[in-house]
């Protein structure tokens, strides 16, 4: 359950997210349920824009990265939460699936360095290979 301040949602001790940021919208549950399901609106609609948002410029980039159904072509997160049978429920898992997808794009990628293999790790390779043709060798046919 996401620690939520009274006007800001926590992602990292570094990032927090203003509440009034967020759309929120309740709308009725698909699936079954009978009656119930039909006259209460208890699953949580949010909606974030992530270009007007707050966030720093290089978590807005990272974040519009993704390859995420639920960020649209528009750069805005729509996350429908529905799982649970009272709205504030599913509000909390709503806010928490936002927290968990904004803190993935928090950190920056490890720059990687390009290695090559030592000398030792190319000789073990050729004489391997080197091992592998004699014994193939073995197997051949011997000719009368």
């Amino acid at each position: 359950m996401p620690f939520i301040a009274p006007t800001h949602l926590i992602i990292s001790p570094q990032l927090r997210l203003a509440l009034g940021e967020i759309e929120l919208t309740a709308i009725r549950a698909q699936g079954a349920g009978g009656q119930k399901v039909n006259k209460t609106s208890s699953a949580v609609q949010l909606r974030f824009d992530v270009g007007a948002s707050s966030l720093p410029e290089d978590v807005k980039a990272r974040l519009l990265e993704r390859s995420d159904r639920r960020i649209s072509a528009d750069g805005v997160i729509v996350i429908k939460a529905q799982q649970h049978r009272r709205q504030e429920q599913n509000l909390d898992a709503a806010l928490e699936r936002l927290r968990l997808l904004i803190a993935a794009a928090e950190p920056a990628p490890r720059v990687r360095r390009a290695t090559r293999p030592s000398k030792a790790a190319k000789r073990r390779r050729t004489d391997e290979k080197t091992r592998r043709g004699r014994i193939k060798t073995l197997r051949a046919s011997i000719d009368d």
